[in-house]
């Protein structure tokens, strides 16, 4: 587990749950922000489409997880007739924190307090190498989009903009 006992505790522990589900990394903590996609990009010095954003939607009163490609926007209207709902609103900074248990620009695709139901945009495919957050705005983690969708038993869809 080279390099996570070097990390912000909070980025740890999402770390070492990654290492015991198998993700190898590396897990990446950086003096500057990695809190937006542009951010983390210039840090990684890699494309913002390999950046992979948790965002927490609301979808029918529920807290639902959208991975998006840093590249796009998510198309709430074509996402909302995807999921079947009846209306989607990002969720506020609060609703982040209670359902993931992490703050927004720092949302990892696991150990939230409670199972969420979680969408993956395909756009993050093609990328041999993805970026996403580790529990804190300046911790980031490498996945692969298939290993990224087995952690999260996330539906793929296509909801970018």
């Amino acid at each position: 587990m080279s390099g996570i006992e070097d990390l912000h505790p909070s980025a740890r522990r999402v770390a070492e749950a990654l290492h015991d589900l198998g993700v190898e990394g590396p897990f990446l903590e950086f003096d500057v922000s990695t809190k937006t996609a542009a951010d983390a990009a210039r840090a990684l010095e890699c494309d913002v489409g390999a950046i992979a954003s948790c965002l927490v939607f609301v979808l029918d009163d529920q807290p639902v997880v959208i991975i998006k490609s840093g590249a796009f926007r998510v198309d709430t209207v074509l996402f909302v007739e995807l999921a079947h709902g009846a209306g989607v609103r990002q969720a506020t900074p609060e609703e982040v924190r209670v359902a993931t248990g992490q703050p927004i620009g720092g949302v990892s695709p696991i150990g939230w307090p409670a199972g969420l139901r979680v969408f993956i945009d395909d756009s993050l495919a093609p990328y041999e190498r993805i970026w996403s957050a580790c529990g804190t705005p300046n911790a980031v983690f490498a996945t692969t989009f298939v290993e990224l969708q087995a952690l999260t038993g996330a539906t793929a869809l296509t909801l970018r903009v």
